[in-house]
């Protein structure tokens, strides 16, 4: 059975931990981030966090459900620093850009916790205010309802499916990261022409851009193909299209 989440007021009052330290749910978060960096998915357990917030693993519960709920909130302190900064200029695809990158940048930065989290929905505050930001900002650019979701869909998943991907990647261990990137500067840069003549001829290039993250390119022609959208939707205060081939 799911246990009762005290109300924040009464766990400040009535839960500090063996040293003084006021819990919080933010401090919570911090620490299992911290663990989540040091020793993975695996080594995010009650008992670790108790040790290392001193304090007795139960009282976590008295802030979360269970761990899957503490899950759901470093999700969401991951898209709440997406959100810090980050302000509207107007210009729907310069906006929705900045905070797809953003969004990006803050789950690469905790690889093992992006891992965890990023195909999750919590529901929680700071995915409803980005939600909310990004559907407002469509539908501020014209863009009619329908559309909008369908936008909003396409920018959302992107971003975190490469979100999850890259940070998949960093969240091997070093000499996996390592041999993976040498594979495009060593397997990929031998092949024949005669056997696999396009790999061979665009080599050098696979080798310098295989190893970067293809999110802000596929970002760009999420965006610019929803700005041209192929059923002739024109979108009031857009910025300048580009001619057509």
């Amino acid at each position: 059975m799911a246990k009762r989440v005290v109300p924040e007021e009464r766990r400040r009052r009535r839960r500090p931990t063996r040293s003084g330290v006021v819990l919080s749910e933010r401090l919570i978060v911090d620490a299992a981030l911290r663990l989540l960096r040091e020793h993975g998915s695996a080594g995010l357990t009650a008992r670790r966090l108790g040790l290392a917030l001193d304090c007795d693993p139960s009282t976590l519960y008295r802030y979360f459900r269970g761990m899957d709920d503490l899950t759901l909130a470093i999700g969401d302190a991951l898209i709440g620093q997406a959100l810090d900064g980050w302000r509207r200029s107007g210009r729907w695809r310069h906006d929705l850009r900045a905070l797809g990158l953003r969004i990006h940048a803050a789950y690469v930065s905790h690889p093992q916790a992006a891992v965890l989290t990023a195909s999750r929905v919590s529901g929680r505050a700071n995915e409803l205010a980005a939600d909310e930001a990004v559907l407002d900002v469509l539908r501020t650019a014209g863009f009619p309802p329908a559309d909008t979701v369908r936008v909003y869909q396409a920018f959302i998943d992107t971003t975190l499916a490469f979100a999850a991907l890259d940070a998949a990647s960093l969240a091997l261990p070093d000499a996996a990261q390592r041999a993976d990137e040498d594979m495009w500067r060593s397997t990929y840069a031998r092949l024949s022409a005669a056997t696999h003549p396009r790999i061979a001829e665009t080599a050098p290039l696979l080798a310098a851009r295989m190893v970067e993250s293809a999110y802000p390119t596929a970002l760009d022609m999420l965006l610019a193909s929803a700005e041209r959208d192929p059923t002739g939707l024109q979108v009031s205060g857009a910025e300048p299209r580009p001619p057509r081939p």
